[in-house]
């Protein structure tokens, strides 16, 4: 006997049925579905990615980073490079000319230059003398306010570094993922080299910044080859056109876009052909041939006659350097800037290393500095990200890229004579940012909690040296106070602390005798400090409150050692002054 299917319809609600009885049995009430529907629509708005608070966190990592740097740029007097590259930025503005630092190529000055134009100073193209003291004469005797038209320079290059934040975010997630991306930018974020050369008007940070940019659009050139080969040249000739210790990357980048352009052809080889050996020279052609027609779009921006009067002395370069230098396919500008390089890689330079005084150039000098001024989160992590791109099979892929150029230009700049901070190799810590995001995509048992907590403490490290940024050193090494004790130069004082130390006179010590050996570019009488150079007197007139730049403690030998010595320290300022008692 056949059985009727039928339905029973709840009660004013049209086709809604409560219950069926069939061959196959009956089905559960209504209560129990409406449950069952509502527990699968839950489970899979939970399993729906949240979109918000990815952008969110974004906006608070680079805030905070701005905030650091926009902080240290209002507080800080003029580093001893910049005022040569505001005047610089100047000279172009008004004069369109190449004349003032020929040694470093325009486009971080033309960076610069933004800012200068909006402060508008007042400049004086006929003032005589080195590039060193038209910048003080710009900023200290030409009626211009130095505390303001720093900041206006300053401010594009602040910018441009929350900019590269966004590369390594894209970077790191397009290697790793989203999470990834994130601790690759809060690392950025956080560390504090990024921070306080981010928040000057130099061009450190903008040279490493535009390789980064390059190498990571050569890694998306994997997949569209002919669309980010053009914009990685553009990058690489960017970073060339800022600084020229930027060259060997093009040495680097084009093997990599070949590379690239080989994936790229061979992902698609099931449907299409591979990639010849001409078409993998192309890619890398095209990488060379763009960077070079930007260094020149640029030097032709400054003046499009390229002609060079530089203020400062040309060396002449003989020998297979003098040859290498000539077949440059760059302007004649260009060459002249590469002379007085290695010119002054022939100066002997002093250097201070772990209490070491010496003269010439450590090799393992680079190495170390980079051990005591990077956060131990970043380090942990970027050597564990490193470890993950090498070994795990589908990590394997980026290794080149997030390895290779750090690993070459860490090595060019360690035959470098100038051991003067970890600005020569700040690219350092933006690599191990983004390589450190691996360490997530490995998928390591404890990684997401070893990370979080790694992540933490570089950032509470970082804060703790708010807002002094450029004497930064990691707990292993005693932080803050005890770089002093283990570098010099850039790494701790670089004439940074002038306006701050004016304020604690005045707050401390007024009305006493102040004797002063200042290392930087400032000019202590204008910030209100009236002091004599102690090493003009004989030592038994000393008298009062004795104050040196760290980096001139540092490198104390003498008379002035023989001071420090019968003087009793009392203070500090910005943990690059010491104020001793006579």
């Amino acid at each position: 006997m056949a059985h009727e299917q039928h339905s029973v319809r709840a009660p004013g609600i049209p086709g809604t049925p409560t219950s069926e009885v069939s061959a196959g049995g009956a089905t559960p009430p209504l209560p129990a579905r409406a449950k069952a529907a509502f527990g699968s629509r839950l489970r899979a708005a939970l399993r729906r990615p949240r979109r918000w608070p990815v952008p969110l966190l974004v906006v608070l990592l680079l805030g905070q980073s701005a905030v650091a740097m926009v902080t240290a740029a209002v507080q800080q007097t003029p580093t001893i490079d910049e005022p040569v590259y505001v005047a610089a930025a100047a000279d172009y503005l008004h004069e369109h000319r190449l004349r003032l630092n020929p040694e470093h190529p325009p486009l971080g000055k033309l960076v610069v230059m933004a800012g200068v134009a909006v402060a508008d100073p007042h400049y004086d193209s006929s003032y005589p003398g080195t590039q060193g003291q038209v910048g003080r004469h710009l900023l200290y005797e030409s009626g211009n306010d130095p505390w303001r038209l720093m900041l206006w320079a300053r401010l594009p290059v602040i910018v441009l570094t929350l900019l590269f934040g966004l590369v390594v975010l894209a970077f790191a997630r397009e290697v790793a993922g989203p999470v990834g991306g994130l601790v690759a930018l809060a690392l950025y974020a956080f560390c504090p080299d990024v921070v306080a050369h981010g928040s000057l008007a130099t061009l450190d940070i903008p040279a490493a910044g535009f390789v980064l940019t390059s190498v990571w659009l050569v890694w998306r050139a994997r997949r569209r080859p002919w669309r980010c080969l053009p914009l990685a040249g553009a990058a690489l000739g960017a970073a060339v056109a800022t600084k020229m210790s930027a060259l060997p990357a093009i040495v680097v980048l084009m093997p990599l876009a070949a590379v690239s352009v080989r994936h790229a052809r061979g992902a698609a080889g099931r449907t299409g052909r591979r990639a010849t050996p001409a078409e993998c020279a192309a890619g890398a052609a095209v990488v060379a041939l763009t960077a070079v027609a930007v260094v020149w779009a640029v030097y032709l921006a400054v003046d499009p006659r390229l002609r060079l009067a530089s203020a400062e002395p040309v060396p002449a370069l003989h020998g297979l350097r003098g040859r290498l230098v000539g077949l440059l396919p760059f302007p004649e500008a260009y060459r002249v800037g590469m002379r007085m390089q290695f010119g002054l890689e022939e100066h002997p330079w002093q250097g201070f290393l772990f209490g070491r005084l010496y003269t010439g150039s450590l090799w393992y000098y680079l190495p170390a500095a980079l051990l005591v001024k990077t956060p131990l989160g970043l380090l942990a992590l970027g050597a564990a990200g490193g470890a993950a791109v090498v070994t795990v099979r589908r990590l394997r892929p980026a290794a080149p890229y997030l390895l290779l150029p750090p690993a070459v230009l860490l090595a060019v700049a360690m035959t470098g004579s100038r051991d003067f901070g970890t600005r020569y190799a700040v690219f350092v810590p933006m690599f191990l940012a983004v390589a450190a995001a691996c360490v997530l995509a490995a998928r390591w048992r404890w990684g997401p909690v070893v990370t979080g907590a790694l992540v933490v403490f570089a950032a509470v490290s970082s804060l703790r040296t708010y807002p002094a940024y450029l004497p930064y050193s990691n707990e292993a090494f005693g932080g803050p106070g005890h770089t002093r004790l283990r570098l010099h130069d850039s790494n701790v004082d670089w004439g940074q602390d002038l306006g701050r130390l004016a304020d604690r006179l005045a707050e401390r010590y007024r009305g006493e005798r102040i004797w002063l050996v200042y290392k930087g570019s400032g000019v202590p009488a204008y910030y209100g400090i009236h002091a004599a150079d102690p090493r003009r007197v004989p030592p038994s007139e000393v008298r009062g409150v004795l104050v040196v730049s760290d980096s001139s403690v540092a490198k104390a030998r003498g008379r002035l050692a023989e001071l420090i010595d019968s003087s009793r320290s009392i203070d500090q300022v910005g943990h690059s002054i010491m104020i001793y008692r006579r």
